[in-house]
C-alpha cells in the first residue's frame, strides 16, 4: 500500500528551505543520508552534503554523477535526489552548468545505497527509480503551492533488489 501525503506550502528555489518539506524529508530519512543536490539548508539528519555550487556549504562540490561513480565510502541508507527539475532551473542554480543526466544518476545510485535503503526523489513525476532498478514505491508526498504554480512531488522508493 502506498501512503500519500498532501501538504500545502509555498514554493522556493531551494526546496529544503520550506519548513513543511524539510520536516517531511527529515521524518522519512533513515540512517546515513547522501544529499546529492543539497542546496543552502542543512537537514537535521546524519547528512553527507554535495552541491555543485561552490558557494553552498557542502562536504563535496562535485557533479552528482561523478560523486556516485567515484564513491568508495560506506553505502547510504537514504539518498536524496532533488536536482533542478528543468533545464532552465539547472542553468539558473549552477551558473550555466548543466546537471547530470537524470537517467544516468538513477542508474549509478545502486552502488551507493544499502540493501533495503530508500531514495527520496523530488520533481514533477511520481515514480523515479522504478521496479526495473529494483525499487518499490512506498510513499508519495504532493506539495501543493497553490494557484497556477505546479505541485512538487516527492517519491520515497525502497531498494528491494
Amino acid at each position: 500500500m502506498i501512503v500519500i501525503d498532501h501538504i500545502r506550502c509555498p514554493l522556493h528555489r531551494y526546496t529544503f528551505t520550506i519548513k513543511p518539506i524539510r520536516d517531511w524529508v527529515e521524518n522519512n530519512c533513515e540512517g546515513n543520508v547522501l544529499n546529492l543536490f543539497c542546496g543552502k539548508t542543512p537537514l537535521a539528519v546524519n547528512e553527507t552534503r554535495n552541491d555543485l555550487n561552490l558557494e553552498i556549504e557542502a562536504d563535496f562540490h562535485l557533479d552528482a554523477l561523478e560523486l556516485l561513480r567515484t564513491w568508495n565510502g560506506p553505502r547510504f541508507q537514504t539518498i536524496l535526489l532533488d536536482p533542478p527539475y528543468a533545464y532552465r532551473k539547472s542553468m539558473e542554480l549552477y551558473n550555466g552548468a548543466v546537471c547530470s543526466p537524470f537517467r544516468q544518476l538513477k542508474d549509478a545510485i545502486g552502488k551507493c545505497i544499502m540493501p533495503n535503503g530508500i531514495v527520496i526523489t523530488f520533481g514533477y513525476h511520481s515514480v523515479s527509480m522504478g521496479r526495473n532498478r529494483g525499487y518499490t514505491l512506498e510513499k508519495l508526498a504532493i506539495f501543493s503551492h497553490g494557484g497556477a504554480i505546479h505541485d512538487t512531488i516527492a517519491s520515497m522508493e525502497r531498494f528491494t533488489r
